[in-house]
């Protein structure tokens, strides 16, 4: 390999290492994450939160729900006898950010939702213990 192959490659190598490092507005935000089930991270999940008529759904307790709870969201306990009712109700159509505590119940109530027509659903991985922003009392 010649000496000016050579630089041309190591300039071209570092050119695409720094735009992918670069901190444009771009990145700042995460884009939305497919409403297809799958649990992301709090970033994406976040970025899922705020597109236009999107339901955030927590899953935890209504005690858990009243110590703090994310901004906007709706409690539909997965542990109550009411819920699949009240996932009978939802709009099969319509895009769902669901979390509970740790990620383990909105895993079950995201396979849930999925088994009766709501598939539009992201969940929080790691649940509101790996939320970063507001929370609501």
């Amino acid at each position: 390999m010649t000496r000016t192959l050579r630089t041309v490659l190591i300039a071209a190598l570092a050119a695409v290492t720094l735009a992918a490092c670069s901190t444009g507005e771009a990145d700042v935000a995460a884009s939305p994450p497919a409403f297809d089930g799958s649990h992301v991270s709090a970033s994406s999940f976040a970025a899922a939160a705020e597109v236009e008529g999107v339901t955030v759904i927590d899953v935890r307790t209504p005690s858990e729900y009243a110590e703090g709870h994310l901004p906007g969201a709706v409690n539909i306990d997965v542990e109550d006898a009411t819920f699949a009712d009240k996932v009978a109700q939802l709009d099969p159509a319509a895009d769902y950010a669901v979390y509970c505590r740790s990620g383990n119940r909105s895993r079950v109530a995201v396979d849930y939702m999925t088994q009766a027509g709501v598939t539009h659903t992201v969940g929080l991985e790691g649940g509101i213990g790996a939320w970063t922003g507001s929370i609501e009392k």
